[in-house]
């Protein structure tokens, strides 16, 4: 449509048009965190890729088990996706983990869901 413009004359100049995109353009993330993507999963930022590979580590000398990553817990009025759930070797209990920095953990919507998790299903929410 500018293209057209320009040739009929209707506009004399258009800057840009020929440039390629630029990262300007692009969504900056919420919290300014840098997803990761390793090993074919995709990780909301590199604490939370950090946070995986140590539990790897853990998983592998067997002071964990089951690991999982993005695990959903339907709640009332929403869903709680955790970023890890595991198996405590020593307690033998499950920990629902959550990677956060000190911006999302005072974050409303996230400290509503915490409550609700300890409410309706009595987890609690290990804040990593």
């Amino acid at each position: 449509m500018v293209r057209d413009k320009l040739a009929k004359g209707t506009i004399v100049a258009a800057e840009g048009l020929d440039d390629p995109p630029t990262d300007k353009n692009k969504k900056r993330p919420k919290f300014n965190n840098n997803k990761i993507e390793w090993d074919g999963m995709v990780f909301d930022s590199s604490k939370e890729y950090k946070r995986y590979r140590e539990l790897l580590l853990l998983l592998k000398v067997g002071e964990i088990g089951q690991l999982r990553r993005q695990v959903v817990y339907n709640l009332s009025v929403c869903d709680y996706i955790a970023d890890h759930v595991y198996i405590d070797a020593k307690t033998g209990l499950e920990v629902v983990e959550d990677v956060k920095s000190e911006i999302t953990r005072k974050l409303p919507v996230y400290r509503l869901k915490n409550k609700m998790m300890f409410k309706e299903l009595g987890i609690r929410i290990k804040e990593v």
